[in-house]
């Protein structure tokens, strides 16, 4: 950044008086909030500096500026200073035992917290699985069962060929149980092709369905996103002031895959990352923003959570709430 100390304080302010009103800031009002004693001159020219470098802009409806993505961006990296938050109000929706209850109610406290949308990837499960079980639900319709090692369950059912009676489940089940257990589905896929020949091939045929059913469960396990509070940003102006950005925005939400790799990208990083308006491939929208943060469960990061809302939001408050969610998040989760 190559802003001398007054075009920093002026930018400062600019950006404050904006977030809190949401009107362009004129060089009068300027002059008077930033402290500086300067001319009205001065502080033109400083403004049409800080414009030409793409900091600022000059609605045509106004003689005041409002701060581009460039400028949000240097207030947050460099001139802002955070409040301070009471963690008691964090802390008390987090006082749960199930940790997917934990996941629900960190989405829910980021949005109520912040009145924006709050967003959650949950942990991802493990790609091993501990056993599976198969249950004859009719014929040629069976449910797999799998048992992962932290004791959740994952059910799909099948569509067999067969009609496979329960010892042949039974029989089945003990086989991958026994030759498989702590593997990851595709690692028994490539052991499957080898040493299925001294099994009969209606049995291979009903395990490699089992495979393929497990590792389509494990990955729309690993994609699970909890949303809270996406109805709060129908009442930002900023976002739903026209219809395409609204349309932009619930596609965001409906579709996910594009805040799916924004958090991801969000999760190999430390602490809180800041994505603001187009600045960013992966979000749609200029007048959009998203904090995150990755959160752990014993010293390992299992994923990320975040606000997503306006441009013009209160940076200083919000930035603290996903650190603080964040880190809680990270300590309820470890002590289970």
């Amino acid at each position: 950044m190559h802003l001398d100390i007054r075009a920093q304080t002026l930018l400062k302010a600019l950006v404050e008086r904006y977030i809190a009103d949401g009107q362009p800031v004129g060089s009068r009002a300027l002059s008077k909030i930033s402290g500086l004693e300067l001319s009205p001159a001065t502080i033109r020219n400083i403004m049409a500096d800080l414009e030409e470098q793409g900091y600022v802009a000059s609605p045509h409806t106004s003689a005041g500026r409002v701060p581009t993505p460039r400028g949000y961006r240097i207030f947050v990296d460099t001139l802002l200073t955070v409040q301070h938050i009471d963690e008691r109000a964090v802390q008390a929706g987090l006082q749960v035992a199930q940790p997917q209850k934990l996941i629900a109610n960190a989405a829910q406290m980021l949005s109520s917290l912040t009145q924006f949308a709050g967003v959650v990837v949950a942990p991802r499960h493990e790609s091993v699985f501990q056993q599976i079980e198969f249950l004859r639900l009719g014929e040629k319709r069976v449910l797999l069962v799998i048992v992962l090692p932290g004791g959740d369950v994952q059910n799909r059912i099948l569509l067999t060929d067969v009609d496979y009676t329960p010892a042949q489940l039974q029989q089945s089940a003990n086989f991958i149980n026994q030759h498989y257990s702590g593997l990851s589905f595709e690692d028994v896929r490539g052991r499957l092709q080898h040493e299925l020949r001294q099994l009969r091939d209606d049995m291979g045929r009903l395990m490699q369905a089992a495979v393929e059913a497990g590792s389509e469960a494990m990955a729309e396990s690993a994609d699970d996103m909890v949303i809270a509070g996406e109805r709060n940003l129908l009442s930002v102006a900023d976002l739903s002031s026209n219809m395409s950005s609204l349309r932009a925005m619930f596609d965001l939400f409906e579709q996910k895959t594009g805040l799916m790799q924004l958090l991801d990208v969000s999760s190999k990083a430390s602490g809180v990352q800041i994505f603001i308006g187009g600045e960013s491939q992966l979000v749609p929208m200029d007048e959009m923003s998203v904090v995150t943060a990755p959160y752990e469960a014993n010293g390992k990061i299992v994923g990320t959570l975040g606000v997503i809302g306006p441009t013009r939001m209160a940076y200083e408050r919000v930035i603290p709430i996903v650190d603080i969610t964040s880190r809680l998040l990270s300590n309820a989760l470890s002590n289970h």
